[in-house]
């Protein structure tokens, strides 16, 4: 599972939309939307809170918290009028700012495979939607480098690879027939993240748009 790569991802979601039986199906759903997820700084034994040991010179050095803008997309397919299958992929868009001292950056993902459950019809207007499942996280770490007096570039330098179990919450609101806005609440629980952040918990939220295919 950790060996998933992010190219792995779309591919599975392809396959929930496209490699079944669409015959039998209760109703497939795509949708995209942006959000964020939220961790506090790490705080390792011996360091002040907020610090971590300085990977390159040793020491303690000030790391910062899990914020801003991530990118979400995923497919929902239903296997039955209230049950189905999902996957799902979150990013965040822009590199941030681990550790500022040394130019570190990180940039996490999430994704997971869960089932869904819908407790109404999904012909009606408003249908909510649960969301369980597992699936994995993953923290990759650049170093900004000065490229002159305009601009700078980041370089890969490592990634960390986590297991994640996931959960969440939404309602999928019709604006059209085919067509839902749909605001998520979702909790991530990933094993070991306290070597980069201060929680193994992650609470976020997304608000998606998305297409359901036979919609009745």
């Amino acid at each position: 599972m950790l060996k998933l790569t992010i190219r792995t991802v779309p591919f599975l979601v392809l396959l929930l939309l496209f490699g079944v039986d669409q015959a039998s199906a209760q109703g497939v759903s795509a949708y995209f939307g942006v959000g964020s997820a939220f961790d506090s700084a790490a705080t390792q034994s011996g360091c002040p809170t907020g610090q971590i040991t300085d990977p390159f010179v040793g020491g303690c050095a000030s790391v910062n918290s899990m914020g801003g803008v991530f990118g979400v997309f995923g497919a929902d397919f239903m296997i039955k009028p209230h049950l189905g299958i999902n996957g799902e992929y979150s990013f965040r868009f822009a590199q941030s700012n681990y550790m500022p001292s040394e130019q570190l950056n990180v940039r996490p993902s999430f994704y997971d495979f869960n089932a869904v459950y819908q407790p109404s019809s999904g012909d009606k207007r408003i249908v909510p939607v649960l969301e369980g499942g597992i699936g994995g996280a993953k923290m990759s770490f650049y170093v900004s480098q000065s490229a002159g007096t305009l601009f700078n570039q980041s370089q890969f330098l490592v990634s960390s690879n986590h297991f994640q179990v996931h959960a969440a919450a939404g309602v999928k609101l019709y604006v059209k027939s085919d067509i839902f806005i749909k605001p998520q609440f979702d909790f991530h629980w990933v094993s070991n993240l306290t070597n980069q952040y201060g929680r193994t918990t992650v609470p976020g939220f997304t608000v998606s748009i998305g297409y359901t295919f036979g919609r009745s």
